[in-house]
């Protein structure tokens, strides 16, 4: 059985994108171990409610790990201090008994702050909007044995599929650099036939966005992967590197 922790929660507040933003500390009693990290945050911002305070704002949605929007920097680490997880699946029982837990926005010069914990990422739907997509025509939806497609790269292409977009790469890289993130998308369709036919236009596409929009550059710490909660590969990023130079002297 869970056992009860207190905490004291050490929030980010931030008013707006320009305003000034400082730390807050709330002291929180009898969490049980069991509760998530949300389910924490509920339960500080129906206090804060009650005494007529302003709630803490922050992303999520589905709590399932799935969608990617509980973009949380917890003592250090985005999503916190358990590996392969989201923020919505950390549960308290990972903090000690009167334990300060230090809860960030991702720090990025590409994810300006909206409020509080909640950044703009609309960076990422931009870089997808420049060439992570498919816009030959492949007919209908073939029988799953119909296009041969060995089971490596069956597999690659799935593991490269599995990142959520939440930016943790990002947050994690002390560059700011979004290589993982976009090696990620350009794999997931790179390594399928389907993806092949705008490989080239593709990589260039994705990884001049990325540069326009201010990620910083790679330079292979590894941060990215450690701290990714699908555990998404930094081989992903030698394959863009090998389609962009493919692209860029093919010319």
């Amino acid at each position: 059985m869970d056992k009860d922790i207190n905490i004291n929660v050490k929030v980010w507040r931030q008013k707006g994108p320009k305003a000034k933003g400082i730390f807050e500390t709330y002291h929180l009693d009898a969490i049980s171990g069991g509760t998530s990290f949300l389910e924490m945050l509920d339960i500080l911002n129906e206090r804060l409610i009650s005494e007529g305070k302003e709630p803490v704002a922050f992303d999520n949605d589905c709590r399932e790990g799935i969608c990617g929007m509980c973009s949380l920097y917890i003592n250090g680490h985005p999503h916190g201090p358990d590996n392969l997880i989201t923020t919505c699946q950390l549960h308290m029982r990972h903090f000690k008994d009167g334990e300060t837990i230090t809860v960030e926005p991702w720090r990025s010069a590409a994810f300006p702050v909206i409020r509080d914990l909640m950044v703009d990422r609309q960076a990422f739907d931009k870089i997808i909007q420049a060439g992570g997509y498919t816009s030959v025509n492949t007919g209908g939806v073939p029988d799953a044995n119909a296009i041969p497609i060995s089971k490596l790269d069956a597999d690659e292409a799935m593991d490269a599929a599995s990142c959520i977009g939440c930016g943790a790469c990002v947050a994690a890289c002390k560059n700011g650099s979004a290589m993982l993130f976009v090696s990620a998308k350009v794999s997931q369709l790179a390594l399928l036939p389907q993806g092949k036919v705008e490989a080239k236009a593709r990589a260039k596409a994705m990884v001049a966005k990325m540069d326009e929009l201010g990620f910083g550059n790679c330079t292979n710490t590894q941060a990215c992967e450690m701290e990714c909660p699908k555990g998404v590969s930094i081989s992903n990023i030698a394959r863009l590197n090998r389609q962009f130079l493919v692209a860029k002297f093919s010319d």
